[in-house]
C-alpha cells in the first residue's frame, strides 16, 4: 500500500493496451494496470477499434490500477492522458460512438497520394506536413468520399486519448500536441485555419473540431458518473494531456532544445526538440506542445510493430511461451552476429515511402535459426531507425545523445544494437511506462506542482541505464546499413507491382 501523497494518474491509449499507472509527485511508480484490446480488420488496409470498448476497457484499467495502489482515490490531484496520435476517432452528432480508426491503418493511401500531388507543398506550408495515409484529415477526408452515409453522422473529431477525457468529464476537447501532429494546425501559431481545411476538401469540417487547449490545461473534473464507474474520486481535475510520442520523449527524460528522443514503439518514432519548428519538406512532422516549444519527427509505423507481429503469429502460437518476450531477448542474446546474418524490411504495415513497402527476409541460408530471425527484425528496425534519423540530419537537425524508450527499449540487446548502430550514447528511462509519466507530467503541471515541462522533468525523469556505442559492432553495422538500403532500393519496384491497384497509385 502506497503512503501519502499527492498522487497522479496517467492513462496512456495505445495503438492496443490503454494503461493506468499511479505517479507520485517525484514520478516514481506505485501501481499500474492494462488492458488489451481488440483490433479489427474489416478488409485489406483497414484497422479499427470499437470506441466503446477504449472507455470499457479505461475503466477497468483505472480501476485495477487504485486497487493495486490500495490508496483513497481523493487523494489523486489530477490525471493527465497520452495516447497514440492520427487515425481518427468520431463522435456522432448525439455524442455517440461513430468510428475508431488506428493509426496503422492504410486505406486512404491512393487518396493521400493524390492530395499531395494536389496541395501537398501548400499544406506543408500551413501545417509542417504533407498528407499521408493514416493522418487524421487524410482520412476524414477519405470518410467524406467513399462513406459519406458515415461523414454525415460525424459530429466532433477527437484523438485516442480525448476520448477518455470525454468520458471522464463529459467535456470534448483537445490539445495543441494532438492537432499539430496530425496537421490540423497552422505552425508556428498552433491554430486551427480554414485554409488548411479546404485544402483537403474539408471546408465543412470546422464544426467538427473540439475545443482546442494547451496540454496542462484543465479540461474539466471527473463526473459523478465516471467517478462510479472507476473508483476516482469525483472532482478530481483531468487536463488535455500529450501526444504520446511527446509524452514519452518527456517521460524518458527529454526536453529542450537540442535533446533527442528515439520511440522503439508501434511506430519508428523519432524526435528532436527545438524552440522554432524546422522548415524541410523531408522531415515528417513538426509538433507544437506549448508556447514557443516544438518537436520535429521523423516517423513511421515500422518498429516493434514488426516484433510484435511475429511474436503473435509464431512465437505464442500454441501458447507455447509464458514469456514470449522473453524468450525473444533470450534467444537474440544467444546469436553472434555475422557479415552474412539475414536482412529483414521491416515494412509489415508499409513505409515512410509508401504504402505500398511490404516486410521480408532477405538472405536466409539454412544454418540460420529463429535468433537469427529474430536478430534481423532488431536490425531492421533499428535501420529505419536510422533512416528517419538521417533524414533529420539532412534537414539540419542533430543531437548527440538520445533517450530511447517505447517497449522495444525493456531489451538490452536491442537498446546495445540503438547505440551500435546509431553511433550515439543511449539512455534508458527508470520509468518503464514513459507515455503515462508524461500524461502525469502534464497532470502535475497543469494543478500547478510543477510550472513547466523542463521542471517537471528535472522532477518525475531520472535515467536508469546508459549505452555506448561499441566501435567494433558500429563498423558491423555501418557495412550492413549500405546494403540494406541498396536492397530496399532494389526491392522498391517489385513491391509496387506487388501492391493492389490502388496501393500501387501511392
Amino acid at each position: 500500500m502506497a503512503d501519502g501523497g499527492p498522487y497522479l494518474l496517467g492513462l496512456d491509449a495505445g495503438n492496443t493496451v490503454i494503461k493506468a499507472v499511479l505517479f507520485d509527485a517525484l514520478g516514481r511508480q506505485l501501481a499500474a494496470h492494462g488492458i488489451d484490446g481488440a483490433t479489427h480488420k474489416p478488409a485489406a488496409g483497414m484497422v479499427e477499434r470499437s470506441v466503446s470498448e477504449l472507455w470499457e476497457n479505461a475503466k477497468s484499467a483505472i480501476a485495477g490500477c487504485i486497487g493495486a495502489a490500495g490508496i483513497d482515490p481523493s487523494d489523486i490531484v489530477a490525471i493527465g492522458t497520452a495516447g497514440h496520435g492520427n487515425g481518427l476517432y468520431l463522435l456522432d452528432r448525439d455524442s455517440g460512438p461513430l468510428i475508431g480508426i488506428q493509426s496503422l491503418d492504410t486505406r486512404a493511401a491512393a487518396l493521400a497520394a493524390e492530395l499531395d500531388l494536389a496541395a501537398g507543398a501548400d499544406m506543408h506550408a500551413i501545417g509542417l506536413q504533407r498528407p499521408w495515409p493514416s493522418q487524421t484529415p487524410t482520412l476524414l477526408a477519405w470518410l467524406k468520399r467513399l462513406r459519406p452515409e458515415v461523414y454525415r453522422r460525424a459530429g466532433t473529431l477527437l484523438f485516442a486519448k480525448d476520448i477518455l477525457t470525454w468520458r471522464l468529464t463529459g467535456e470534448r476537447a483537445s490539445e495543441i500536441s494532438d492537432m499539430s501532429g496530425a496537421g490540423l494546425l497552422r505552425l508556428p501559431q498552433a491554430e486551427y485555419d480554414s485554409d488548411l481545411l479546404a485544402l483537403y476538401g474539408l471546408e465543412d469540417a470546422v464544426g467538427l473540431l473540439p475545443q482546442l487547449l494547451q496540454p496542462s490545461s484543465v479540461v474539466g473534473l471527473v463526473t459523478a458518473e465516471a467517478a462510479e464507474a472507476t473508483g476516482l474520486a469525483r472532482g478530481t481535475p483531468v487536463v488535455a494531456g500529450y501526444f504520446d510520442v511527446v509524452a514519452s520523449a518527456l517521460g524518458s527524460g527529454a526536453v529542450g532544445a537540442g535533446a533527442a528522443s528515439v520511440v522503439v514503439g508501434s511506430w519508428s518514432i523519432n524526435q528532436v526538440f527545438s524552440d522554432a519548428p524546422v522548415r524541410d519538406d523531408r522531415v515528417f512532422m513538426v509538433t507544437a506542445y506549448g508556447p514557443g516549444l516544438f518537436i520535429n519527427m521523423e516517423n513511421s509505423a515500422t518498429s516493434a510493430a514488426n516484433l510484435e507481429w511475429y511474436v503473435r503469429a509464431l512465437v505464442e502460437r500454441g501458447g507455447h511461451h509464458d514469456d514470449p518476450f522473453g524468450f525473444v531477448n533470450e534467444v537474440v542474446a544467444g546469436v553472434t552476429p555475422a557479415h552474412d546474418d539475414p536482412l529483414f524490411h521491416p515494412f509489415l504495415y508499409g513505409g515512410r515511402l509508401g504504402a505500398h513497402q511490404r516486410g521480408g527476409f532477405f538472405g536466409l541460408a539454412g544454418w540460420h535459426g529463429e535468433g537469427h530471425l529474430l536478430r534481423s527484425i532488431f536490425e531492421g528496425v533499428m535501420f529505419e531507425h536510422r533512416r528517419h534519423i538521417g533524414v533529420l540530419a539532412e534537414a539540419g537537425v542533430t543531437f548527440s545523445t538520445a533517450a530511447l524508450s517505447g517497449g522495444g527499449s525493456r531489451s538490452a540487446q536491442w537498446a546495445q544494437m540503438f547505440a551500435d548502430g546509431l553511433g550515439v550514447p543511449v539512455t534508458v528511462a527508470e520509468a518503464r511506462e514513459t507515455g503515462a509519466l508524461g500524461a502525469a507530467m502534464a497532470a502535475a503541471i497543469g494543478v500547478r506542482l510543477y510550472p513547466n515541462e523542463a521542471e517537471a522533468v528535472a522532477a518525475m525523469a531520472r535515467p536508469a541505464r546508459s549505452f555506448a556505442p561499441d566501435p567494433a559492432m558500429q563498423a558491423h553495422y555501418d557495412r550492413r546499413y549500405a546494403i540494406w538500403t541498396r536492397l530496399t532500393e532494389a526491392v522498391d519496384p517489385l513491391w509496387r507491382e506487388l501492391a493492389s491497384p490502388e496501393m500501387s497509385a501511392s
